[in-house]
């Protein structure tokens, strides 16, 4: 792989600039590169997304997402509302996946923000591995580290117990605040419980954790581009450095984000001179090697493409208009 950061743009010379020209670059601009490949998204909450992201997703090469449990609104107010958040997860947001021909998988779990609730973590625990039997789960998650409280730890290894009895994967969150140390006290946790960490994603890694992290044997996720975690171009110089052995890429989708992270970062690696074959571990394969160990992935759901039956209805609800055009979306700019 090549060391130095991207110093030509199929941009015009009067805009190459690398402090402006990822930004300006749109769909047109990056399409030939990424054409032919596909993604999977490994973390990203699909619902606060519009029908428009799935479009959007599906015609960049987006064949299959996770979406965790873990929730961009208030904590819980009680086990209903986690019956029905991860209901609505594991039946509406699926449907809705499928009607653009999107695989939608999801991690299941109570995350450290209740974790410190703990009439409500009991409730939570005592029906969650109903939960993790249920089709299109994929690991337990995400679960992990807020706060850094005494309940937060409690929960964390009680999940992690369940995900050894269980065989499942396990995605751990990184806080915002604190990150090198809950990162490295998360990884510490799992060999502690004896975990493999081939089973173990810790996500939304940033410069400062990701060496411990590959160098301890666990999966790198990055956000890319988020406005809280790491930018594109810093995602690329990284992969040049550590390679793709290890790392994955998602969107996330909270905050100042974009649904589309994961290919528009994958042909700005194709820019850098990065291998199709190293694109391809970071943007799809290395999720699949990840998640499938859930025993729930399986490749001809989303390597074939189906008809999509429009006349479908999930409780009576349907996504898109029968013999309707849909809009061509492709017009969002390359994040920073």
């Amino acid at each position: 792989m090549k060391n130095n950061l991207l110093v030509k743009s199929p941009l015009t010379e009067e805009k190459n600039n690398l402090e402006n020209v990822y930004d300006e670059m749109q769909w047109n601009d990056y399409k030939e590169l990424i054409k032919g490949m596909t993604f999977f998204d490994p973390y990203i909450h699909m619902d606060s997304l519009t029908t428009i992201d799935y479009q959007k997703m599906t015609e960049a090469g987006v064949v299959a997402i996770i979406e965790p449990s873990f929730r961009l609104e208030q904590s819980l107010t009680g086990l209903a509302a986690f019956k029905d958040s991860n209901g609505s997860l594991g039946r509406w947001e699926r449907f809705r996946s499928s009607q653009y021909g999107i695989r939608h998988y999801c991690t299941v779990g109570l995350n450290s923000k209740d974790a410190n609730n703990e009439k409500l973590a009991e409730h939570v625990m005592s029906v969650l591995p109903l939960y993790l039997r249920k089709e299109g789960v994929v690991g337990v998650g995400d679960i992990g580290f807020e706060d850094q409280t005494k309940a937060e730890e409690k929960y964390f290894r009680l999940q992690l117990e369940l995900a050894i009895k269980n065989k499942m994967p396990v995605q751990i969150r990184t806080p915002h605040r604190d990150k090198k140390n809950a990162t490295q006290r998360s990884m510490d946790i799992c060999n502690e419980h004896g975990i493999d960490s081939f089973m173990v994603i810790i996500d939304h890694n940033t410069e400062e954790t990701i060496k411990s992290v590959i160098d301890k044997g666990f999966w790198a996720s990055f956000t890319a581009g988020s406005s809280t975690n790491t930018g594109n171009k810093k995602i690329v110089e990284l992969i040049q450095q550590y390679s793709s052995e290890k790392i994955m890429l998602n969107s996330n989708h909270s905050g100042i984000s974009d649904s589309m992270a994961v290919p528009k970062t994958a042909a700005l690696m194709k820019l850098n001179g990065i291998s199709d074959k190293d694109i391809k571990k970071v943007t799809y394969q290395n999720a699949i090697d990840a998640f499938s160990q859930s025993g729930q992935i399986y490749l001809g759901d989303f390597q074939k493409i189906k008809a999509i039956d429009q006349d479908i209805k999930n409780n009576r609800n349907n996504i898109l208009k029968p013999q309707k055009q849909q809009q061509n979306t492709m017009e969002s700019v390359l994040i920073k």
